[in-house]
């Protein structure tokens, strides 16, 4: 409970609340749980700042359970009348998705791999064929039996050896992403007995089919930041530390290039990165750094032939393409590829025998750029639709002259095709198969830009159905994000079916903070132009209200992690804006929590929030932090999920805030906290479960909007 920083004082009062020293719970079925007022003095830089709900953060805590089971026993009887329709919603979203679906098989070695689901299973069945895709099926795990007897179950990374024989994978069984890695011989179906627990769920074979490289992370701050070396057949207590990351801003990982040449550790902060490279075939050599870290570089690299292919954003805001000798890695010796655009952002490449794939982003969209080595072919890949993703796929074929990847849009399901290089011709694999009668041509998707208060044009990515009322009589839905450059793309959801064919309308805002536009479009959403972020999308709400998408009395919002930080801001800024709003998992505690360097996601972060131990920007993130600027005023409809287990936004943070809500708003509105208590940041595990949360938050949004039943009883 307390801190070791020089300025921070936790100071512990009274209890004040319920005499038996329990989370008050509802008195009756229409009341909300209250939770106790404890205060706790913060000092900070000279100043006091009063928490009355930090108390919450105690895990361990009877009464922080207590109250948590409370809220959730009240979202319940909150929404219990509407389980009919969340009951329909679930078969809907069901309905639409082939339950013995499986993916696109992709060709490593000698075998075929693909996942696969069987119909009325949670979980994927991971399996392989040799020679051919008509050869007879290997299931190397079946993840609905390793689930058994757990509330929560994730298979992390997998990746099998050279031989194509012993099979390493991780998994989690609670949700907190602290893994284990077990081995299966594929031929006897054996199981090993190495295991390695509390670990990430990173790790890479070297070439000589028995060591294993992995990562461990702190376990409290979750820094991934040790790479130990594991030898088949011996004690994981005598692995050998072989990196250890002591800088607390970064975190590191490992991985082998595509020419399985080399194995690389990877070290990176926000606005910074550092490589190290091991020949693969010498397990037990020693890692040499690729080019030191410097503040501000970041790069990052791949192999091909005798060099290293260098993505870097030296002297370039959007990156350029750099080539450097493996023997002389230093900048004296780079040779350019691809020269630094204004205009375009060079988001990574994918190296073949004859061709280097580029992908890029230009106008807000991806694209797909393909050059021939020796210069004699350079040429884009074209989609068509004004508003979709693509993207590379699974190519792990060097010799390959095919490039497969990946294409979706607000109105096609995703799609996955091979691209022949050499012919230019493109051949359709396998299209998401969306059941009960679908059809694109029912569906209409749009590329709009709103002007915000400060010039800038943000994009919007809009569907609906054809046929909507495109008059400011229908309601919408408008999601967004805006944090760490992360582009929310517009890309297919079957579920969002469910929302378009009862007329609400639903757009994407790709605000600041993301890289849709480049660099800039990131760099003008973080530290001191944070708030950029929330300016765009409530000013992307506003123009789709002036221009006719949405009935100003039934518009909602929705983010997630950071974008509910973005829910958290706009809430405080406009409440008045909003019919509705869902935040899932958000960061709403800015502050307190970016003071906490005992938590994940603190010091490896301060790039992007800033770091409050300084006073600016103590006072800057101060003024925005959701939390902090909850005040007494009217609020609109609110749903706030979260998981118990969570190891990036840790529970309290939306607890808290929910609970400061309840105390200070002055309206009648809903306000509902959902917490999955065997889940962690991803929410729940188990595709029908996930059915089912989304089913649930869509019977929210439909009946705030008048298209299903009351909410409120």
């Amino acid at each position: 409970m307390f801190s070791n920083r020089p300025f921070l004082l936790v100071v512990v009062v009274l209890m004040i609340g319920s005499p038996d020293g329990l989370a008050q719970t509802r008195r009756s079925e229409a009341e909300p749980p209250v939770a106790r007022v404890i205060p706790h003095s913060l000092v900070e830089h000279g100043a006091t700042r009063v928490d009355n709900y930090f108390w919450l953060r105690e895990r361990d805590n009877p009464e922080v359970i207590a109250y948590l089971e409370a809220e959730n026993e009240y979202t319940q009887s909150m929404t219990a009348h509407t389980e009919e329709l969340q009951e329909q919603l679930f078969e809907e979203i069901r309905g639409r998705i082939k339950q013995d679906d499986s993916s696109v098989p992709f060709k490593e070695g000698n075998h075929f791999y693909y996942t696969r689901y069987e119909d009325g299973k949670e979980y994927a069945i991971y399996a392989r064929k040799r020679g051919s895709l008509d050869s007879e099926e290997e299931v190397m795990l079946d993840a609905n039996v390793l689930a058994e007897g757990h509330g929560f179950f994730s298979v992390g990374v997998w990746q099998v050896t050279e031989n194509e024989r012993i099979m390493a994978y991780a998994i989690d069984t609670q949700g907190r992403r602290f893994y284990s890695i077990r081995f299966k011989d594929l031929e006897t179906g054996e199981v090993l007995a190495d295991q390695i627990d509390s670990v990430t769920p990173n790790l890479t074979w070297a070439n000589d089919n028995r060591t294993l490289f992995y990562t461990k992370q702190d376990p409290e701050t979750l820094r991934s930041y040790q790479i130990y070396r594991h030898t088949l057949g011996s004690d994981p207590a005598n692995d050998e530390l072989v990196y250890e990351e002591t800088d607390m801003e970064f975190g590191a990982y490992i991985f082998k290039t595509k020419t399985k040449r080399f194995l690389i550790i990877g070290c990176y902060q926000t606005l910074s990165s550092e490589f190290r490279f091991l020949d693969a075939d010498d397990p037990l050599g020693v890692f040499r750094v690729v080019l030191p870290r410097e503040p501000k570089h970041e790069y990052s690299v791949d192999h091909f032939g005798d060099h290293f292919y260098i993505v870097t954003n030296d002297n370039a805001r959007n990156f350029r393409l750099v080539r450097a000798p493996v023997r002389s890695l230093d900048r004296s010796h780079w040779e350019e590829v691809i020269a630094h655009r204004d205009d375009v952002l060079l988001q990574g490449v994918e190296v073949f025998r004859d061709f280097l794939v580029v992908n890029e982003r230009a106008n807000g969209l991806t694209q797909l750029r393909i050059t021939r080595w020796d210069g004699t072919d350079d040429h884009y890949l074209e989609f068509g639709e004004p508003a979709y993703t693509s993207y590379v796929h699974v190519n792990r074929e060097i010799e390959s002259d095919v490039l497969r990847y990946g294409y979706t849009s607000m109105t096609t399901p995703n799609s996955v095709f091979d691209y022949d290089m050499n012919a230019r011709e493109r051949t359709l694999l396998k299209q998401d198969e969306v059941l009960g009668g679908f059809s694109s041509d029912d569906y209409a998707t749009e590329r709009l830009y709103a002007t915000a208060r400060d010039g800038a044009r943000v994009p919007i990515s809009v569907v609906y159905r054809v046929g909507t009322s495109l008059d400011g009589s229908s309601a919408l839905h408008l999601y967004g994000y805006g944090s760490y450059g992360a582009s929310m793309d517009a890309t297919f959801s079957a579920s969002r079916l469910s929302l378009l064919d009862r007329g609400m309308v639903c757009a994407i805002a790709h605000i600041r903070g993301g890289q849709e536009l480049g660099r800039a479009w990131y760099e003008d959403g973080k530290l001191f132009k944070k708030k950029n972020t929330f300016n765009d999308f409530v000013d992307v709400a506003e123009f789709l209200v002036s221009e006719g998408y949405a009935d100003p009395e039934r518009l909602f919002a929705e983010g997630g992690s950071a974008g509910g930080l973005l829910m958290g801001a706009v809430t405080n800024m406009r409440p008045d804006l909003w019919r509705g709003i869902v935040a899932h998992v958000p960061f709403v505690d800015v502050v307190t929590t970016m003071l906490d360097e005992d938590i994940p996601l603190t010091t490896s972060e301060y790039d992007e929030w800033g770091n409050p131990n300084e006073r600016e920007y103590y006072d800057y993130m101060l003024s925005y932090s959701p939390y902090d600027q909850v005040e007494a005023k009217d609020y609109p409809n609110m749903l706030v999920t979260t998981g118990f287990h969570d190891s990036q936004v840790q529970y309290w943070e939306p607890a808290k805030w929910v609970a400061k809500l309840r105390a200070l708003k002055t309206d009648s509105n809903v306000l509902l906290l959902k917490t999955h208590m065997e889940a962690g940041h991803g929410g729940v595990s188990g595709r029908y479960r996930r059915y089912r949360d989304t089913a649930f938050e869509y019977a929210f949004l439909l009946n705030l909007a008048g298209l299903g039943e009351d909410l409120i009883p």
